[in-house]
């Protein structure tokens, strides 16, 4: 198991992950310090706890906005499956037509 120190709001916290997430773990802890920083800007210093509870908020209804976009793109993705399905049935449908097309003139000649 690997360890992480992250500086959050000026304060390092040891962390532990698994072997190899070091690096997505640092990423993560610098996004977080970044939004808490923004948060100090804006409100200024409310104490560790409060600022990591708003952040925490803060992050949480980003996720929620990314799980909304993920069911619409999943949802016209399901449109368009349908809409593609569509046009091959009436792909098939426009194939068999000619065929019978195709038949009914070749026994128009032959007679």
């Amino acid at each position: 198991m690997a360890h992480v120190t992250v500086s959050i709001n000026g304060r390092k916290y040891q962390v532990a992950c698994d072997d190899g997430q070091e690096a997505h773990l640092s990423r993560l802890g610098s996004y977080v310090d970044n939004r808490v920083q923004e948060l100090v800007a804006a409100v200024g210093q409310a104490g560790d706890a409060r600022l990591l509870v708003m952040v925490s908020l803060l992050l949480a209804d980003e996720l929620s906005d990314a799980y909304s976009e993920l069911e619409t793109i999943r949802k016209k993705s399901e449109g368009v499956a349908r809409i593609i399905e569509s046009e091959e049935r009436v792909s098939l449908g426009l194939e068999n037509i000619a065929e019978r097309i195709e038949t009914i003139a070749a026994e128009l000649e032959g007679a």
